[in-house]
């Protein structure tokens, strides 16, 4: 297969080099080179996956990796001798000169001897066993979070492969990608690979199994996306050369999108889930205090994105707020504490209103309704509250049950919860976990947990750039 890859890729350099592709007389023994290559590298990649696969220690799945590998090498051998037999047709209507005498098959047959040299190089140190592992896993995740593209597979029946290019599959997404996971195999053998932590924690070498067989099938992938579009799709693909592929497009998009996209979208999965373990017995547990979200507090936006973050590390983080703990991978959980933040605010509110002047007496509708206008100005101007809505849309009449101080507050009580004001305060709350979640929900909480005092949404530090996602 490298010998195939070799030589084909140096005649497509020759041709090209000539102006082939765009001669009408030579372009299809162009093309048919250039298929050659192209698949001759899949076959490489799928050789690669299929002697590495005892070597990977990929977690289990529900379907049979090792014969889906079969069937695609069995189906790139296909289009290989396919493509090279309309390749000697070519040549013989170009007038080219043929060898009389076929290869011999011995000549390419591989009789490997059984088993492996021994691993007994010296093992490099590493200064910090849980940063490293940390920083790898927090890059996996990171980058896992990136790859949604990956899952498109298992949500699209096989009759609408074909819509799904340009968008979300395409040559160039599928490329980033495969670029991205060379660069985290890269980063596990710079800084994991033959150090002692590789030896004694057995799950670091599982996660390097399913970094690579996620590259080598987004290489594969890359391959094949890039066969469809500049040879089979309708859109973009040359007409001349449509006429008669070496494969079929829902052939193809078959194997692209089953195997390729499919099994590294599973393995992918078990790699999060894996690092998520990793990360929890790595973790150092602390805690920080952070303001209460100034806006609403824990309401959709700002409940939402803790959550996510928490959710990202798979880690266990509770948030503590007057004595009571929530869950701070729940945004369900979290909205709860919004009973307790307002009605902290409410007995704050008493407190400031007992301090301001008000009328004594039986009062109308219109004088409580102005006494209401003028404790919310007084305080607005002290920067206890802020107003939302202009104008206020007070009640049309008042209870004339209790004390005016009953009215005023129940009545401020209404605005707050029908979002026309908020009461603000410097409640606080703390949140314990990992050391590592706990640095984004700080960096979170400085950027106003994504939006400013009046509920706009502001930009995210580029470290929680998976939050966009």
């Amino acid at each position: 297969m490298a010998d195939l890859l070799s030589q084909s890729a140096q005649i497509e350099e020759l041709l090209d080099a000539y102006g082939a592709r765009n001669n009408q007389q030579w372009s299809r023994i162009r093309s048919l080179t250039a298929t050659m290559k192209l698949f001759a590298d899949v076959g490489y990649e799928l050789l690669h996956i299929k002697h590495s696969l005892p070597l990977y220690r990929l977690l289990p799945i529900q379907r049979d990796f090792a014969a889906d590998t079969a069937r695609s090498l069995d189906l790139t051998h296909d289009i290989l001798v396919r493509a090279a037999g309309w390749i000697l047709t070519q040549a013989a209507r170009l007038n080219l000169p043929l060898s009389t005498t076929p290869p011999n098959p011995q000549d390419y047959a591989e009789h490997l001897p059984p088993g492996r040299l021994p691993s007994d190089r010296p093992v490099r140190r590493v200064k910090s066993t849980s940063e490293t592992v940390t920083h790898l896993a927090t890059a996996y995740l990171n980058l896992a979070a990136d790859s949604e593209l990956l899952y498109i597979a298992g949500r699209t029946e096989p009759a609408d492969y074909a819509g799904c290019f340009p968008k979300p599959v395409s040559e160039d997404s599928l490329r980033y990608l495969n670029f991205r996971f060379h660069s985290l195999q890269a980063l596990y053998d710079t800084h994991v690979s033959e150090t002692e932590i590789e030896y004694l924690d057995a799950d670091l070498p599982i996660l390097r199994g399913h970094i690579s067989v996620i590259y080598h099938l987004l290489e594969i992938a890359t391959h094949l996306v890039h066969y469809y579009e500049r040879h089979l799709n309708i859109r973009t693909g040359d007409s001349s050369l449509r006429r008669k592929p070496v494969i079929a497009p829902e052939t193809l998009l078959d194997m692209l999108m089953s195997y390729s996209i499919t099994y590294a979208g599973l393995y992918l999965d078990l790699g999060r889930h894996l690092c998520h373990a990793m990360l929890k017995c790595y973790a150092e547990v602390g805690t920080i205090k952070a303001p209460v979200p100034c806006y609403r507090g824990f309401h959709v936006r700002p409940a939402t994105l803790v959550a996510k973050i928490v959710q990202h590390y798979g880690s266990d983080v509770h948030m503590e707020l007057s004595g009571q703990n929530y869950d701070a991978s729940s945004p369900l959980d979290l909205f709860r504490a919004n009973e307790k933040i307002n009605a902290q605010k409410r007995r704050w509110l008493v407190t400031e209103i007992e301090h301001l002047s008000r009328p004594d007496g039986d009062l109308s509708d219109s004088q409580i309704r102005t006494t209401v206008l003028d404790v919310l100005f007084k305080l607005t101007e002290q920067g206890k509250l802020v107003i939302y809505q202009q104008p206020l849309q007070l009640s049309g009449e008042f209870s004339h049950e209790g004390i005016l101080l009953e009215k005023v507050t129940a009545e401020i009580a209404r605005l707050q919860a029908t979002g026309q004001i908020d009461i603000k305060t410097d409640l606080s709350i703390a949140f314990t976990g990992d050391k590592r979640v706990l640095s984004d929900l700080k960096l979170l909480a400085k950027s106003g947990y994504g939006e400013d005092r009046f509920g706009n949404n502001i930009t995210l530090p580029k470290e929680l750039a998976y939050l966009r996602r």
